[in-house]
């Protein structure tokens, strides 16, 4: 959505709904690809993180997340490029996304452990970056995801994977 209207996330991206979670009452009702979906067509207000961090869910498919975002002065360390940790969430949020597509109905999952890899220092003037995460592996109860985070120039920047434990999304919605 890039029409002006409502938050702006990251430079040309509006999230119509401003920032917010998904309702408890739709997370037994969809599939994890039907909630991700809902959230990158704007049906769902776009995650707080993503609008702290500039960063978004810009498409899903089954087994794949993708999310683009624009680094900026909030996100530098005391060297003046951007702080690891950014770069870690918007890998963790492609990984565990990509994870999140092939869930059922009733299905959630958490991190269970994820390592990044930086390549290249990202600074503000990086620009668009895209981050792109793809299941591996989905079991029973854990899932393998691996992602990789790049300039528009197609540069490599971080590379990364991560495991997701999966359970019954009664356990979720009894802590929320």
């Amino acid at each position: 959505m890039s029409d002006g209207e409502g938050l702006e996330i990251y430079p040309g991206f509006f999230s119509r709904l401003g920032v917010g979670t998904i309702p408890i009452e739709d997370l037994p009702k969809y599939s994890g690809l039907e909630l991700l979906q809902r959230v990158a067509d704007g049906t769902y207000p776009a995650p707080p993180i993503g609008g702290q961090l500039n960063f978004s869910l810009y498409e899903v498919s089954e087994g794949r997340a993708v999310f683009r975002g624009v680094a900026n002065k909030k996100h530098l360390n005391p060297l003046g490029s951007v702080h690891g940790g950014w770069t870690a969430t918007i890998m963790d949020s492609a990984l565990a996304c990509a994870v999140q597509t092939l869930l059922a109905k009733g299905e959630a999952y958490t991190t269970a452990e994820f390592k990044v890899n930086l390549i290249r220092p990202i600074t503000p003037k990086t620009g668009l970056v895209e981050c792109t995460g793809t299941v591996v592996h989905k079991g029973r109860t854990t899932a393998v995801s691996e992602a990789s985070l790049r300039d528009t120039d197609g540069k490599l920047l971080a590379f990364g994977t991560e495991t997701c434990s999966i359970f019954p999304m009664s356990d979720l919605i009894a802590r929320r």
